[in-house]
Order: C-alpha cells, then structure tokens, then sequence
C-alpha cells in the first residue's frame, strides 16, 4: 500500500479512487489533485512511480486533510458550545443541528429509543 498524508490508500484501484480513503478529499478534490500532479486519472496506484508518488504528496500537502481537518472541525464544534449559540446548545444535547424537525425522525442523532413509563392516553 502507498502511503499518502499518513494514509494507507489501496493499491489496486484507480488513483483517483485511492485518493479518496484521506479524510478531507472527495472525488472532485482528488480529480483536481490528479491533474496538477499530471497523472492519468485511469493509472492504478500500483503502477506510480515513487516520483509520480511524491508529486501527489506534494499536491496533498498543500491541502488540510487528516488530523489538522478533524482538529479544526472540533475546535470550531467546540467554539460553538462555550459561546452557547443554538447550534452549539444542539450538539451539546445530541439532537439534529441544522432545523430537522426531531418528533418523529431524527433516530441517527438521537439514539435508539428510550421507552417512557407510564405514557398512555
């Protein structure tokens, strides 16, 4: 496996698609870093040569991605929080951030269901 940004990426598959497995590079990211690099997007990682290796790290260096993407995201998560925002009061409580309504859906942010006693009609 080539390692790309602290990153195994698989060997077997298109560049383009190896790319991917970093947190921080989607599909239109990586197609961008392809081609500064001057790499055909069909080449398997398997067939890079260390120079052409290098080129895409040098490319993805320039980019935020790993450790420093997840840090800065729970910073600014965190940010939210102290000052006591709405959004911030939302993560803190565990329940859908961006207006959803929660009555009946919102079971992946809020959990499996916690059964109340005694709640009949």
């Amino acid at each position: 496996m080539a390692r790309i940004a602290g990153v195994d990426v698989p060997r077997d598959k298109r560049v383009v698609i190896s790319l991917t497995y970093i947190f921080g590079i989607g599909n239109t990211r990586a197609q961008e870093i392809v081609a500064e690099a001057g790499i055909s997007d069909q080449t398997r990682v398997k067939d890079l040569t260390e120079e052409e290796l290098n080129k895409i790290r040098e490319v993805v260096d320039g980019y935020k991605v790993e450790g420093d993407l997840r840090r800065e995201q729970n910073l600014n998560v965190k940010r939210l929080m102290e000052i006591a925002s709405y959004r911030g009061i939302r993560h803190r409580r565990g329940l859908p951030v961006r207006g959803q309504h929660t009555k009946n859906n919102a079971r992946t942010r809020k959990g499996p269901i916690k059964t109340v006693a005694n709640k009949r009609k």
